[in-house]
């Protein structure tokens, strides 16, 4: 749909990594098809992931900064990194006025959110965890409205939270619901994911699990995985070693149809990668970043598991041998297979973006608070 310069506007702030920019990506899409205009607000990393937004999305990169990275003097020039990119978010807002902030969490979304909360714009924040992000926590109660994508999120007191579910890319709905093919005496395709900046337990620990498969699979199998670029030599030899095909790369780009074809999919437990996981339908073995703040990704897995989708380990337990023991559980036993693809199905939210839209013209509608 064209937008027009009187179509109201959205401007949507995150940034950081890969969880946070998917579902703003998926709102971004939602909103340009129902006619509304899109900024997004991120940073210099942000912008990575901008590739993927859908065209007319206008990207605004703006100064912010951390705490958590750089030295001393790094760390002493936060405070006005950040008040130059308020600055320059309330400038933008004046200029063109959104009537909507959303806010996606990781510290490039502050500028955007705060300039919405000093000038009194109609705002928001979607969390995507089971656990509130240290921005979306401060700014949870400063914002009209605090969505939900992981249920239940844990939420400090007189804060409510309003359920949506992780919004997904139009890339996963085009896949949603594709038919499953349960393992077998024929090709078949492992995924290994590690969130945007790949995770070396995985490089580590997948390939020697994959060794200790029987040769009837081992023989039928390919491996997708995403690894480190450091680690992508040993990774590939790793296979190599036991003569298994294997595709190594630092960044899967097509995540929706890789997951489309795989029997099972061996993922941390990231918000985005639940959704996409749980809206294309596939058998899991999450293992929860066990240094994430406040444990958010055992939360974030909590659910597809409970409904029987994937299996957790903890990364205290995460081994060659456990990790084998629960391969073969779902490889050698196509009917649980079969029963974890709907399992995970069933616990998908592939609405959540029409959802998170509809919050956000009714914002929209109702106004800013007084």
């Amino acid at each position: 749909m064209t937008q027009t310069a009187t179509a109201p506007l959205l401007v949507i702030a995150a940034g950081g990594t890969g969880g946070h920019m998917f579902p703003a990506q998926a709102l971004a899409e939602e909103m340009l098809a129902r006619g509304w205009r899109v900024k997004l607000s991120t940073d210099a990393r942000g912008a990575r992931y901008t590739g993927g937004f859908p065209e007319g999305t206008q990207i605004d990169v703006i100064s912010s900064a951390t705490f958590a990275r750089g030295g001393l003097l790094a760390k002493a020039l936060v405070p006005f990194r950040i008040a130059g990119g308020v600055l320059g978010a309330a400038l933008g807002m004046l200029r063109d006025r959104p009537s909507v902030v959303v806010g996606f969490g990781g510290y490039p979304s502050i500028p955007a959110i705060a300039a919405a909360w000093a000038l009194r714009l109609p705002r928001m924040i979607h969390e995507q965890n089971g656990v509130l992000g240290r921005v979306n926590e401060a700014f949870a109660s400063r914002v009209d409205v605090v969505a939900c994508g992981t249920w239940p999120t844990q939420l400090a007191d007189g804060i409510e939270g309003t359920p949506v579910g992780n919004p997904v890319r139009s890339a996963v709905l085009t896949r949603a619901g594709a038919p499953y093919i349960p393992p077998g005496d024929y090709p078949m395709k492992l995924v290994v994911i590690g969130g945007s900046q790949g995770a070396r337990i995985l490089s580590q620990v997948v390939p020697d699990a994959v060794a200790e498969l029987p040769d009837q699979i081992l023989s039928n199998l390919t491996v997708v995985q995403q690894a480190r670029e450091e680690d992508i030599a040993a990774v590939e030899q790793a296979y190599a070693a036991i003569g298994v095909r294997a595709e190594i790369a630092p960044f899967i780009h097509d995540v929706p149809r890789q997951f489309a074809e795989a029997q099972l999919v061996i993922a941390r437990a990231g918000a985005s990668s639940i959704a996409d996981i749980a809206a294309i339908g596939r058998p899991a073995i999450l293992i929860p970043y066990a240094a994430a703040a406040r444990d958010h990704q055992t939360a974030n897995a909590r659910g597809l598991v409970e409904t029987g989708g994937a299996i957790l380990i903890p990364e205290r337990k995460f081994t060659p041998e456990s990790l084998a023991q629960q391969m073969k559980t779902v490889l050698e036993a196509p009917d649980w297979a079969v029963k974890m693809a709907h399992a995970a199905m069933q616990h998908g939210r592939p609405d959540a973006a029409q959802t998170l839209a509809d919050l956000v013209e009714t914002l929209a509608r109702k106004g800013a608070p007084t």
